[in-house]
């Protein structure tokens, strides 16, 4: 049996998730920030938090984000 020498879990790809304190169930609002890059994305909403994961995993992949519509 051989492993895998590729972690499941990189650390190019670990993130500090900041909630801020008025935060609520509804109405996500905090910071995204990777730990390697340093890169920070402030987000006000569920669907901004998951776009700015959506773009960092674009840009760890070597992709263009994608456009909003």
């Amino acid at each position: 049996m051989s492993l895998s020498q590729d972690s499941r879990y990189p650390s190019r790809r670990t993130y500090v998730l900041k909630l801020r304190s008025d935060a609520k169930p509804g109405a996500l609002a905090g910071r995204l920030e990777n730990i390697v890059t340093g890169r920070q994305h402030a987000f006000e909403s569920a669907h901004e938090l998951l776009d700015s994961i959506a773009g960092e995993l674009a840009m760890a992949s070597g992709d263009p984000p994608r456009a909003e519509p």
